[in-house]
């Protein structure tokens, strides 16, 4: 039982960190915005680099982008929220039923993984070329959050036993 309740736990956390992303973006909206509107315009890359050329230039994207960013952040949020409370339901069930039971939560954690590694990591990181900016990088912290975020995925995905120790028979 204290597998599947660290389960849940971690699970909730994660929930717990979208959230206040996600709430920290919407209550705060211009300084997370400048964040991504720099990112984007690629104003603080290395002089000579030859990728500006990748710059997005119109406020419309950069408000689109870093609204897709928040939604992404809501929805991972949700999901891990909503799976953490089905586990937590299920939390006595038969190792069948618990382990088909981690499908949502599954995917609120593949979600967040998505958003910080591919949004941050690959798309902010590598093709705006975040990593060459002193001012405005967050690749440090995208790693952090995606490094968690795929130990409590593989956690998560191990199969549970039966409460009592058992097989994972139905």
């Amino acid at each position: 039982m204290a597998v599947r309740w660290s389960k849940i736990l971690l699970i909730t956390a994660i929930a717990l960190f979208a959230s206040l992303v996600a709430f920290g973006n919407i209550t705060d909206y211009n300084s997370n915005f400048s964040f991504v509107r720099h990112v984007l315009l690629m104003d603080t890359i290395f002089p000579d680099s030859t990728i500006s050329y990748r710059a997005i230039h119109s406020p419309v994207l950069h408000h689109a982008a870093y609204l897709l960013i928040i939604g992404l952040e809501v929805f991972t949020a949700l999901l891990c929220w909503w799976g953490a409370g089905r586990l937590l339901v299920r939390r006595k069930a038969s190792a069948y039923h618990f382990n088909r039971a981690k499908n949502i939560a599954v995917c609120g954690l593949t979600l967040g993984f998505l958003l910080w590694q591919v949004g941050f990591m690959s798309v902010g990181g590598e093709w705006f070329g975040m990593w060459m900016s002193s001012e405005w990088n967050g690749i440090q912290s995208a790693f952090q959050f995606f490094v968690t975020i795929m130990l409590v995925l593989i956690y998560v995905v191990f199969p549970d036993t039966e409460v009592d120790g058992n097989s994972l028979e139905k």
